[in-house]
């Protein structure tokens, strides 16, 4: 009886640590986003891309795009590993001081556009959008819509690793061999 009940126990502590184990692994593998003034501060100290996520929140596919891509393991690995990751909401009220310029919400009708998502995506504005800046704060691409996880995958390894600066985006995508499928 009493062999029973410490198989029991370990058993039980058993399963609780691999419980434990895994839901620590979850939590490394979720996006750690900021916001657009903490990328910058953590760049400043540390050069890295800056992965922008201009979203509202009434847009459907914007939540879809975090439930389903941002979600995915693969994608929030790349992400965290590549980019400083923001979630910029293109209708926030609270102004953006940036590189010498304050950005503020400008009203609109019965809603209204953030002057900062405004510049992002030169006036065209298409939620979800995914804006990448590179080490050097300039623009590497901004793209409109949602992605789904086997595309971003692609779009964060030839930004992330920099195989933009010497392929073309065609021979890349055809060669391409993703972990997503």
């Amino acid at each position: 009886m009493k062999s029973l009940r410490n198989h029991k126990k370990k058993r039980t502590l058993t399963v609780l640590a691999l419980l434990i184990g895994s839901v620590s692994w979850c939590q490394a593998q979720k996006i750690e986003w900021l916001t657009f003034e903490e990328a910058i501060a953590l760049h400043e100290k540390t050069p890295k891309k800056i992965l922008i996520d201009v979203y509202t929140d009434w847009c459907g596919y914007c939540k879809k795009m975090d439930r389903v891509t941002y979600g995915n393991q693969t994608i929030a690995a790349l992400v965290n590993t590549f980019f400083y990751p923001v979630k910029f909401n293109a209708e926030q009220k609270e102004n953006l001081s940036y590189d010498g310029k304050t950005y503020s919400f400008r009203a609109q009708g019965r809603g209204g556009v953030h002057e900062f998502a405004a510049a992002l995506l030169n006036g065209k504005m298409s939620y979800p959008a995914t804006i990448f800046l590179g080490n050097d704060n300039r623009l590497i691409d901004k793209i409109p819509g949602y992605l789904k996880p086997q595309l971003m995958e692609k779009i964060l390894v030839f930004i992330g690793k920099e195989k933009f600066k010497n392929q073309d985006w065609e021979s890349f995508d055809k060669n391409f061999q993703g972990t997503l499928k």
